[in-house]
Parts: C-alpha cells; sequence; structure tokens
C-alpha cells in the first residue's frame, strides 16, 4: 500500500448545503472559496485520510443582505472565525463503491464528529496526464451544535431558520506529482 497526496481541485469540486427557509421552503449555497488534500492510495481508500479549510467569508447564497447576514456575528462571525475545518479520523468501507468518512469539523471554534457517506466515483486520467480520484458526499448536521443560534419566531409559527443543515459535496482530487514520484 502506497499513499500517495491528491489536491482538491476547487475549480470542479463543490461545498453546497441548504437549510429549511420559514419551515416549508430550502434556501441553498455554497462555499466559495476551499483548499484541501486527500490522503490515498485507491486500492485501500480505508486508509485514506482528507483535510478540507474553507474560507467562511465566501459563503455564498445568491443574495448579498443575507450573505452579509451569515458573515456576521449571528451566525458564521467570520472576523473571528475566518475558517472552517474538516479533518478526517477514519474511513470505513459500507459496501460497493459506498464508504463513510468520519472526522471533526470545527466552526467557529466548535467542533464535533460528523459522518460524511461517500460514493467513490473512481480513478482516471484527464487530457494532461494527471490522475484524478471523483467523490461525492453528504451528511447533515445542527447548526445550534455549531454555536448559530440566530433565529426568528414566525407569527404563524415555526422559526425562520431551520436547525438542519444538509450538506453535499462533490470532489475531485489530483494526485500530486512530486507524491507519485516519491
Amino acid at each position: 500500500m502506497k499513499l500517495s497526496t491528491w489536491n482538491i481541485d476547487a475549480t470542479h469540486s463543490g461545498i453546497h448545503f441548504s437549510v429549511r427557509h420559514m419551515v416549508f421552503a430550502k434556501v441553498r449555497g455554497r462555499f466559495a472559496q476551499f483548499r484541501g488534500q486527500v490522503r490515498l492510495d485507491p486500492e485501500h481508500l480505508t486508509q485514506a485520510s482528507v483535510e478540507v479549510e474553507m474560507d467562511a467569508a465566501s459563503i455564498d447564497t445568491g443574495v448579498t443582505d443575507r450573505d452579509d447576514h451569515l458573515r456576521s456575528g449571528d451566525f458564521f462571525d467570520v472576523d473571528r472565525y475566518p475558517k472552517l475545518l474538516f479533518r478526517s479520523t477514519r474511513v470505513e468501507h459500507v459496501a460497493g463503491d459506498r464508504y463513510r468518512v468520519v472526522g471533526d469539523l470545527t466552526i467557529r471554534d466548535v467542533t464535533r464528529e460528523v459522518t460524511l457517506d461517500v460514493e467513490y466515483g473512481g480513478v482516471a486520467k484527464d487530457p494532461w496526464g494527471n490522475q484524478r480520484a471523483a467523490f461525492t458526499a453528504t451528511t447533515s448536521l445542527q447548526r445550534t451544535d455549531y454555536g448559530l443560534h440566530w433565529n426568528q419566531v414566525l407569527e404563524a409559527g415555526g422559526v425562520l431558520v431551520g436547525e438542519r443543515v444538509d450538506i453535499e459535496l462533490e470532489v475531485q482530487a489530483v494526485e500530486d506529482a512530486k507524491s507519485r514520484a516519491a
């Protein structure tokens, strides 16, 4: 087994989320700026590790006022907590191309264990001779677990912002040439 470093290709990857708005609708968004690495051997994925850093200020829901509010102290407080971090602690094989990646997610200096349900897309050589690996992952978390408590009660009942946040990742990682040669 030989682990090598694979850099996440942010131009071909995405970190997206959705959360209930006014109980009955969803608002979707993404983090536009992130970087990370995967240490892996495609033949032994349970030995892999992942580390990702997201720029909190890059949150983008397509509405400037909402994004500014999400950057404020009511939510991500990006001046005090500019990064969100994920570091895997283990990878478990579920069945076929399905894996479970368990790790620590840190938001606003609060770290909680999360489990990502991952589908491994495989490895292929791109037109420039680079090896690429592809993954799709999903998870859900409770935003209040990370100190994101702001909300408003609605006149008709319920709250403005749902507590559960659904996260979906599309990741392409490119094997580092130096790592491959080593």
